[in-house]
């Protein structure tokens, strides 16, 4: 996190308002002095939290890395191995997760001409189509949002041996060289196993306890 000044303030004979302006310490009502304090007790503590966390995300990114080396010196897991990874201790009472949400991005101009390929190659085979392969392809260029539906327009590739018409291979290559991975962020998630055998997650969003 940037380096934060906040101003919060203390008791003195004037204090200085959004707007750079003092303003006579008498003239404060008391539930403008009990908000400041408030204020900077709840910010020293969330600062201080955010510090803790911090600490412990490369602590638990260290232990991963630790954990993979070592599966593959073991010959446990490969080398090149990437992305999600899930591992145990031994009776399997704890489980550590890293999941990796990659960004997708699509070049607009080749996402237009693989849809008008799509277009056309549901024309071409109206009959011929598989009903679910026509509504995946339709529901993959039109999301809720009035977007693309990234899974969906994915999930097309799976296609690729099974319809072998040259539009609809045409449309996935361009599908594929439209795709760019501009970002990936890493999440986190450590359960233990309760009494009934069930892994409940150690949920570290305060909002959710």
């Amino acid at each position: 996190m940037a380096q934060l000044q906040p101003n919060i303030q203390k008791t003195a004979k004037t204090w200085t308002d959004e707007a750079g302006i003092p303003v006579p310490f008498n003239r404060l009502s008391k539930s403008e002095k009990l908000k400041e304090q408030i204020a900077g007790n709840l910010l020293k503590q969330a600062l201080k939290i955010n510090c803790s966390l911090s600490v412990f995300k490369t602590d638990i990114d260290s232990a991963l890395l630790q954990i993979r080396e070592s599966l593959i010196a073991e010959d446990k897991l490969h080398k090149k191995s990437k992305g999600n990874f899930t591992w145990y201790n031994f009776d399997r009472s704890v489980k550590v997760e890293l999941n990796i949400n990659e960004t997708i991005r699509f070049d607009e101009g080749m996402i237009a001409a693989a849809r008008e390929l799509l277009d056309a190659f549901i024309t071409k085979n109206v009959q011929g189509t598989d009903e679910v392969v026509r509504e995946l392809i339709n529901s993959a260029f039109q999301n809720t949002k009035g977007g693309l539906d990234s899974k969906k327009v994915l999930s097309l590739m799976k296609y690729r041996t099974k319809i072998k018409a040259a539009d609809f291979q045409k449309a996935l290559n361009l599908i594929e060289q439209s795709i760019s991975r501009p970002s990936s962020k890493k999440y986190f998630r450590i359960w233990v196993k309760d009494v009934d055998g069930a892994y409940q997650n150690i949920d570290l969003n305060f909002s959710s306890i």
